[in-house]
């Protein structure tokens, strides 16, 4: 099926009011206003929660093993007088509740965690991410009309954030929900070059339209309510401007938005800038580099990295692996590192 609904442009995720004019036959004007943002969600709130507490899912397929896939989630509508039936759950029963801030508007969104994922790690709001999901919609299912408005079966990689050339990224939903999964702990490859993902993160989320696409008609109607099952399997940390500073680093205000961490106030926010305080020398240059060399042949470790120290590249031959990092340096000791600090133009690269 054509990839299409998790795209979203960044016109469409900071537009608060939207007006829509169209010219009948007879020169009428007829204007669409974009929704209150708190007024609506009061109403997807109760949408969500009418569709929590009427619909079951088949939690007892669940409970051994682990390479589930979201195919395997079963979600069904509690008949009129019907009971939840044995080794199934109901939904408002197994989901957590969660409540963010987005567009001056307080959101509650709800995750059913089926498999956390074996992996070690999760992705930040801004990583890449590899998946395989479907998308459908609340108030179709609530008319009895459940309908998939999109869906891979086979891995495809998302953007959690727009940056650089990057021209698209996923609705708001997938930035708070994915970090709280953890990734595949490993993969196979058959004869054939097929990729299987093994304990991959497992999940639903139950989202409302304000942290979709809100008043868009993306899933055919405006202000839907979303599902979506998904596979979490792998990810890739993200450094948009590839100055060697992983982009979730530069939330330097810890709200989930990069785009308003601007250090320099040249309009440019840090992630997509290369010279993050504007002193002229790249931020790169202001990273401390080093250089590791490890022989796999007698047995050496990989380094652990510091709390500050980023690797940015890393070349295998033969028994050989290099590894480049570069680490954030405060030279001064005065609280700022010397990539934000102006008054420190220090280049490491030329030291």
């Amino acid at each position: 099926m054509k990839i299409k609904i998790l795209k979203f442009s960044l016109l469409l995720m900071v537009l608060s009011t939207v007006v829509i004019s169209c010219k009948s036959d007879d020169d009428n004007t007829v204007t669409f206003v974009e929704a209150d943002r708190t007024e609506q969600q009061v109403k997807d709130r109760d949408s969500i929660l009418l569709y929590l507490s009427t619909h079951y899912y088949n939690s007892g397929f669940f409970e051994t093993g682990s390479n589930h896939k979201y195919a395997d989630i079963l979600i069904e509508g509690l008949a009129d007088g019907e009971v939840v039936p044995d080794g199934h759950t109901l939904l408002l029963d197994a989901v957590t509740t969660h409540t963010t801030e987005y567009l001056e508007a307080t959101y509650e969104y709800y995750v059913l965690n089926i498999n956390q994922g074996g992996g070690d790690s999760s992705p930040t709001f801004v990583d890449k991410i590899r998946v395989r999901y479907e998308g459908s919609s609340v108030n179709d299912a609530l008319e009895g009309n459940y309908e998939v408005f999109d869906s891979s079966v086979t891995p495809v990689d998302f953007n959690l954030q727009l940056g650089g050339f990057v021209t698209t990224s996923v609705i708001k939903a997938w930035q708070l929900v994915m970090p709280s999964f953890n990734v595949s702990s490993s993969y196979e490859i058959d004869e054939e070059g097929i990729f299987s993902f093994v304990n991959p993160g497992l999940g639903v989320m139950f989202v409302p339209s304000g942290l979709g696409y809100f008043s868009g008609s993306t899933t055919g109607s405006s202000y839907d309510n979303l599902i979506f099952k998904f596979e979490l399997l792998q990810y890739e940390v993200e450094d948009h401007d590839g100055d060697g500073i992983p982009s979730y680093i530069e939330d330097l205000d810890n709200d989930l938005d990069v785009v308003n961490d601007d250090s320099d106030g040249d309009l440019s926010p840090d992630f997509v800038d290369v010279d993050d305080d504007g002193d002229l020398v790249l931020t790169r240059d202001e990273l401390m580099p080093t250089t590791y060399t490890v022989d796999t042949s007698l047995n050496e470790d990989e380094p652990i990295l510091a709390a500050n120290e980023f690797e940015i590249s890393r070349v295998k031959i033969g028994d050989i692996i290099t590894i480049k990092t570069v680490t954030i340096v405060d030279s001064n000791n005065d609280g700022t590192p010397d990539y934000l600090d102006p008054t420190i133009t220090i280049n490491y690269n030329e030291i």
